[in-house]
């Protein structure tokens, strides 16, 4: 389905995006913890919301 080259440029590649991302949030850590500090509140309601959706699914179908 893939020559081999398109395997090893996919594979680099993957393994390159992840370094430089990895990288660019190390980078930003102390920024993200100023200003983003209540982000895992919105994080936790937003899955239950999700969770109380599937559960009134289940439920009442």
């Amino acid at each position: 389905m893939f020559s081999n080259g398109q395997l090893i440029f996919g594979i680099l590649f993957a393994i390159a995006f992840a370094i430089i991302i990895y990288l660019a949030y190390r980078k930003d850590l102390k920024i993200h913890k100023k200003y983003y500090r209540g982000s895992v509140w919105v994080l936790i309601a937003f899955i239950a919301f999700i969770l109380m959706i599937a559960t009134i699914k289940f439920v009442f179908v």
